[in-house]
């Protein structure tokens, strides 16, 4: 009897140790990951109604704000708006009662609401006066070149991003279609649980922040990271020959990989990737082997989460890990053209071409600028450094040369600006459906870059036309004009 009741004792002294550690599990370890979850809305529900600090542009425009309740008789004294409307609804995020706050609601929340600890322990006087104290949070994206590019989506599918290739900082990030935050900030909370199901339900996802959430096959545009690799690792240079083929054979398929439009080219390297050669580069990636790709792609931040100050964060592009490509030659050369299993953010193809145009280097994405209190006094300044390093000095340059070439004679020519050097790779990703997606990323000034972009234009018609050259292109010529007028 003793000995049964001993054992009883010890069990329940396990359970209790187990149920001790798993609290402790939940409550320390993993804290921050519940307190910051998206659908966690505990932190909007506690300040729903209390005054917010602003969201401004860098040039001075109001994107999100709180204003005085009209309705006294109401339990919430302040409201939430949004006068950038959809145009920023991916950027904002909604802060809703019901729902509870995305974007950057979510991301700078205690700032915002004047919880962050360097506000409150300097503020303490103000806090015992009962004075309201927020800060405001002042972005790098610039509102005229915002409104710019989404001009260029022309209510298309796709995304834009621009960033400062020296800083990483955003200067416009835009993806349609996109939704008005303001649906979600008012009180009428079954209005808003039918508006929130009718926009999550909509085919067209109008709640996906296709910039930064949406990882689409880069087609050729991924050319840039192959050429990257096979020079950095010296497997092949400029001048490395490739054969004149129409299809190149593949062990393990009976399926050769064709050129884009059944077209016939190879020679040099630059040659092939001035006229976006689809054999070339699968030979090369052939040539380069699957771990050195796969290293070569991390390198450029593939397989690893951006450090991107928007909440729920930026979506990770992926590149296969090695074992994949086991007696898989059909796979690796369809990955070295940016297809297959390769799916990169437009976020992630803008710091592709960032690399390149900041001698290797990929500066941490950020959208934040400042921060300061309700006295105009600056709390937290704009997040830098350098986040990856894709590949030396030397390569980039020589990669800038031929994305700089491809402008001047090939794929790349409508990205063109006169007076202004460009460096562009265009790409046309199939997506099986009888369609493509029009791909451009580039940089300019090509001898000193001061802005980076991306462009996908999603689901167009698959002509047999070069669709990224004809319709990203011009469109990155056009935002990187923009760029250099209002900035």
């Amino acid at each position: 009897m003793n000995h049964q009741i001993r054992r009883f004792g010890f069990v329940m002294i396990l359970l209790f140790v187990a149920m001790f550690a798993q609290l402790n599990y939940l409550q320390v370890v993993r804290a921050d990951h519940y307190a910051n979850h998206p659908g966690n809305s505990r932190n909007a529900v506690r300040d729903f109604g209390e005054k917010r600090g602003s969201i401004i542009t860098s040039d001075g425009r109001v994107i999100a704000e709180s204003f005085l309740n009209p309705r006294t008789n109401s339990n919430y004294t302040y409201l939430r708006r949004y006068p950038g409307g959809s145009l920023y609804g991916h950027l904002t995020g909604y802060f809703s009662f019901t729902f509870g706050s995305t974007g950057l609601e979510r991301q700078y929340n205690a700032e915002l609401a004047g919880r962050k600890t360097a506000l409150t322990t300097k503020r303490l006087a103000d806090m015992l006066k009962s004075k309201t104290v927020t800060s405001d949070v002042t972005l790098t994206i610039n509102d005229q070149l915002q409104r710019f590019a989404a001009l260029q989506l022309r209510k298309r599918k796709g995304a834009v991003v621009v960033l400062d290739p020296r800083t990483g900082a955003i200067l416009a990030m835009v993806s349609y279609p996109s939704y008005d935050p303001a649906v979600f900030a008012g009180t009428n909370f079954d209005a808003t649980q039918v508006t929130f199901k009718q926009l999550n339900s909509d085919p067209n996802k109008p709640l996906l922040a296709r910039a930064y959430r949406q990882a689409y096959p880069p087609g050729s545009t991924f050319k840039v990271v192959t050429a990257s690799t096979g020079i950095e690792t010296q497997v092949a240079g400029p001048d490395t020959l490739y054969p004149l083929l129409r299809a190149l054979p593949l062990r393990y398929s009976k399926r050769p990989l064709r050129n884009f439009g059944g077209s016939e080219c190879g020679g040099p390297l630059s040659q092939a990737f001035r006229v976006s050669c689809n054999t070339a580069f699968a030979q090369l990636g052939l040539d380069i082997k699957p771990q050195r790709l796969n290293a070569g792609a991390e390198g450029f931040g593939f397989n690893r989460k951006p450090p991107l100050d928007l909440s729920p964060g930026a979506a990770v592009s992926f590149f296969p890990p090695v074992d994949f490509f086991v007696r898989n030659d059909p796979q690796l050369a369809q990955s070295a053209i940016g297809q297959g299993n390769v799916n990169a953010t437009p976020l992630e193809m803008a710091m592709v071409a960032g690399a390149i145009a900041n001698g290797g280097k990929i500066m941490r994405p950020h959208v934040m600028q400042e921060i300061k209190d309700s006295d105009g006094a600056r709390v937290e300044g704009e997040p830098g450094g350098v986040w990856t390093t894709a590949v030396s000095e030397q390569t980039a340059e020589t990669v800038k040369a031929l994305m700089v070439d491809a402008v001047q004679r090939g794929t790349g020519t409508r990205a063109a600006i006169e007076g202004i050097q460009v460096a562009a790779k265009t790409g046309t990703a199939q997506t099986g459906r009888s369609t493509a997606h029009a791909w451009t990323i580039g940089f300019a000034p090509a001898e000193n870059p001061r802005f980076a972009v991306a462009v996908i234009i999603e689901d167009q018609p698959d002509s047999g036309a070069a669709t990224g050259g004809r319709i990203a292109a011009p469109m990155v010529r056009e935002i990187l004009t923009k760029a250099f007028q209002v900035l």
